[in-house]
């Protein structure tokens, strides 16, 4: 099989772009998050060029998706289950306000680029400070 029939470089490009315009990442931005040129990048994001599995795994990780989203448009079921819970805590919580949500919205936000060690500290900081905010 010819490798044109797996990889459409156009799709995978269109993707890249998609997922980083919903970051709000200029191409600059993106190219100095990965270590490469803006053009590049360009490059990428129109198909013209392919991209090194370095390259790939360094931009999907700096997009916070999924490789196998980049490469064929689809999330692995892992993924799809962890969207859907999210999104049943969301409407769970948020209930109608609009402010809840506008809240929440802004920590997730906040925690998305943050490693394991990061979030778990700031669980852990949470934990510690919930007792003595509900008590005033």
């Amino acid at each position: 099989m010819d490798e044109k029939d797996i990889l459409d470089y156009k799709a995978i490009g269109g993707r890249i772009r998609l997922e980083r315009e919903k970051l709000n990442l200029t191409r600059e931005k993106l190219a100095e998050i990965v270590g490469l040129s803006p053009f590049y990048i360009g490059q990428i994001e129109r198909g013209d060029r392919k991209m090194s599995l370095e390259t790939l795994a360094r931009i999907a990780y700096s997009l916070r998706t999924s490789v196998d989203y980049i490469l064929f448009g689809s999330i692995s079921y892992e993924e799809n289950i962890i969207i859907k819970k999210c999104s049943i805590i969301t409407e769970t919580i948020c209930n109608g306000s609009n402010k809840i949500c506008q809240d929440l919205d802004e920590l997730i936000s906040l925690l998305i680029n943050c490693s394991n060690k990061e979030i778990s500290l700031f669980r852990d900081i949470l934990k510690l400070l919930l007792p003595y905010l509900s008590r005033g």
